[in-house]
């Protein structure tokens, strides 16, 4: 019986095209990869800086079919106004109050119970959003 050889033997004639065309793309891909890795740290940390005024929804109580009182912690920058809009909801998820709240306190962490007047009865309350006011 006789071995049948199949390819070239190994490091007799340099390396192989397959060999080159691998390392390249491994050198491409790492390249790829660190570039998206940048791009999106400064996206995200471009989107955290711009961050002064947060608050959250601790809890919310639907007074009356006019009115809903609702508990927000607001965390901004001492020396900042911070405007903060909620919304609430019917049961049909339609819009049936939105108003923006102001705060002023030199403090960087305020907790506050505001009251949000509905046209109708509220079953859900929303944070929109906040922002430092505008100057």
């Amino acid at each position: 019986m006789s071995a049948v050889r199949e390819g070239l033997p190994e490091g007799r004639y340099g390396r192989s095209a397959d060999e080159r065309a691998d390392r390249k793309l491994k050198v491409v891909g790492a390249l790829m990869g660190a570039l998206l890795l940048g791009v999106v740290g400064w996206i995200g940390w471009d989107y955290l800086a711009g961050q002064s005024v947060s608050a959250e929804v601790i809890k919310f109580q639907v007074v009356s079919d006019t009115e809903v009182k609702v508990h927000l912690e607001v965390r901004k920058e001492s020396s900042v106004t911070g405007v903060c809009t909620l919304s609430s909801q019917d049961k049909e998820h339609g819009e049936v109050g939105r108003a923006d709240f102001t705060f002023a306190q030199a403090e960087a962490r305020v907790d506050e119970v505001v009251s949000l007047k509905t046209t109708s009865r509220a079953t859900m309350i929303e944070l929109v959003g906040c922002q430092p006011a505008a100057r």
